[in-house]
Formats: structure tokens, C-alpha cells, sequence
């Protein structure tokens, strides 16, 4: 039989540290294999995205007639680089347009998200938490923006706002935080990104607002809500440090589903030729300029299509996996 020493009673009587919402969280993310996967193919996507300027070969806009169509794998015989995804029908290099074009298509994606994002959680908190004659403005208005056509209004939107200049007013600042970012060396190339960024933005906020508010509506009742009152709690603070935390997981969730559509809707925009045009290369109008030679260069398409379409479903099983790393029902 062991002896019972002091060490061993204080070992034993030692707290045992709970693991946080977050931990099990991330724990639990960690075994969904197929999100991890995605996980990663997102992280090099964007580090490749990112790291544009240094890895690609090639100037983004560097024409040649002399070397227009390349197939893929073929060497450049003047430099004796190779072309790995080939050339297009400008005789531009198509790996580092491809590249480029994930920062600006990435960009669009993720900023129109977040802008979207932060004004559906607004509005719907404002309307949840308020409700009356503050909830009942804010529904109307969200039903009204839901019942659009989405795409038939962007490609008005976006036309009309780019051939008028001084209908949104966009600050210098803004203008060359983009041009940075996205690597376009005009600034009116920087507005028409900026433009097409508010203009999804502004009408792609109803799902997160409609989220936001039945998550509110939920928790606003509950009895660590009146005690914050009765405690003399504003309604910024309660909002904020109360309500929203609770309400914010599912909106995660949405976040990366609101991410995923809004890439696809970019490169639709860019396809019809409404959204971001060459020479600023997009996903899209990569795609557009793809399927005028699809028969003559099938690979041209496959290479510009695939992007978006590993993008999005890489987008889309991160998503699975933090619903269901969020999600205490789900056995993962």
C-alpha cells in the first residue's frame, strides 16, 4: 500500500482547470477532418494571394503577342521560365494572373462580408433588443431589400454607380488602402473595386440581420438580462456585454456562408461584365475571357474555374465544421 505523503494529498486536492467555450470550440473543430483540409487549402490560397509580388515570375500585365496561348508547363524560350498554368490570349502569363486576381477577388469577398456582416448585426440587434416602432422600421426595410432581385440589382447598381462619380463620394484614404491591398496602379480602378464592394455590401445584410434579431429575440428575456438592468445597466452595455456574446456564435457560421456567396456573386458580376474588368484581373472576367476560347483552350477555362470553385467549397466545409464544433448537440 502507498504511503499518503503531503505532496500526494496536495496533488489531489489541486483544482482541475475547466476548459473554456473557446477551447472546446477549437477542440472540436480540430476533429472535423474535412474542415481542417479546407482550413488549409484557404491558408494557401491566401498566402499565395498575398505573396503575389514576390513568387510570381512575370510582370501581371506584361503582353506578348509572340507567345499568346501557351499551354500549361510550357517554357518561356526567351527568359526560359516556364509558364505553369500557360498564357492567355494576350500572351500575359496566367499563373501570375491568377494569382493577382485571388487578391482581388479574396479582397472583395472578405471586405463586402465583413461590411455586410457589421450592418446586419447592427440592425438587427438595434431591432431584437428594442423592438416597437425600432423593430418594425428595421423589419419593413429588411423585407423590403430581401425581396430584390440580387443580381439583376447589383448589375443596375454597379453601372450606375460607376458612370456617376459623385453619387457615393469614397475618400482618398480608402482609394489608396485598396490600390495597396489589391496591388491596381489607378485610382479609378481602385474605385470601381471600392464601388463594387459597397454596393454588395449594402444589400447583402438581410440574412445576418434576420439572424441577429431571432438570436436576440431569444435572449433578451432571460434572467441575466433583467438582472443587468435591475443593476442599472445601460442598453449599450447590456447589448454588448450580455447579448451579444451570446448571440454571436451562430453568426460565425453565417459569416463564412455570407463569404462564400459573395465570392460567387463577385465573379458572376465580372463574368457579365458589369463588375471589376480586365485590365484588373478577377476570377471572374478570367472566366469570361476563358470561355470565348473553351473549344480551341479547354484548359484556359478548367484553370480559371477552378479557383473559384475550390475556394468555395473549401469556404463552405469550414463552415460545416464550425457549426458543428459550435453546435453541443453534434458529436463530432
Amino acid at each position: 500500500m502507498a504511503a499518503i505523503t503531503p505532496k500526494s494529498v496536495a496533488l489531489e486536492n489541486k483544482p482541475v482547470r475547466s476548459e473554456s467555450q473557446w477551447e472546446t470550440v477549437l477542440r472540436r473543430f480540430a476533429r472535423h477532418r474535412m474542415a481542417m483540409i479546407s482550413l488549409f487549402i484557404l491558408v494557401i490560397i491566401f498566402g499565395l494571394s498575398i505573396f503575389a509580388p514576390i513568387i510570381t515570375p512575370f510582370p501581371r500585365d506584361q503582353i506578348d503577342q509572340s507567345r499568346r496561348f501557351f499551354q500549361p508547363l510550357t517554357i518561356n524560350p526567351e527568359t526560359g521560365e516556364m509558364h505553369w498554368f500557360g498564357t492567355d490570349h494576350l500572351g500575359r502569363d496566367y499563373y501570375t494572373r491568377l494569382l493577382y486576381a485571388a487578391r482581388v477577388s479574396l479582397t472583395v469577398a472578405v471586405t463586402s462580408t465583413l461590411l455586410s456582416t457589421l450592418i446586419g448585426l447592427t440592425l438587427g440587434m438595434l431591432a431584437g433588443y428594442f423592438g416597437g416602432w425600432v423593430d418594425m422600421i428595421i423589419s419593413r426595410t429588411l423585407e423590403f431589400v430581401a425581396t430584390f432581385p440580387l443580381l439583376v440589382i447589383l448589375l443596375i447598381l454597379v453601372a450606375v454607380l460607376l458612370d456617376n462619380e459623385n453619387l457615393i463620394p469614397i475618400p482618398g484614404f480608402v482609394l489608396n488602402i485598396i490600390m495597396a491591398i489589391t496591388s491596381v496602379d489607378r485610382i479609378d480602378n481602385a474605385r470601381v473595386i471600392a464601388v463594387v464592394i459597397l454596393t454588395i455590401a449594402l444589400l447583402f445584410w438581410t440574412g445576418t440581420a434576420r439572424l441577429m434579431r431571432g438570436m436576440v429575440l431569444s435572449v433578451r428575456e432571460q434572467p441575466f438580462i433583467e438582472s443587468s438592468r435591475a443593476l442599472g445597466g445601460s442598453n449599450l452595455r447590456i447589448m454588448t456585454r450580455h447579448v451579444f456574446p451570446n448571440a454571436f456564435p451562430p453568426i460565425i457560421v453565417d459569416f463564412t456562408l455570407g463569404l462564400n456567396g459573395i465570392l460567387v456573386l463577385e465573379s458572376s458580376l465580372s463574368f457579365l461584365g458589369f463588375g471589376i474588368q480586365d485590365p484588373i484581373p478577377t476570377w471572374g472576367n478570367m472566366l469570361n475571357f476563358a470561355q470565348s476560347y473553351a473549344f480551341q483552350h479547354p484548359w484556359m477555362t478548367l484553370v480559371a474555374g477552378l479557383p473559384i470553385l475550390l475556394t468555395s467549397l473549401a469556404i463552405n466545409y469550414v463552415g460545416d465544421g464550425l457549426r458543428d464544433a459550435l453546435d453541443p448537440k453534434m458529436k463530432i
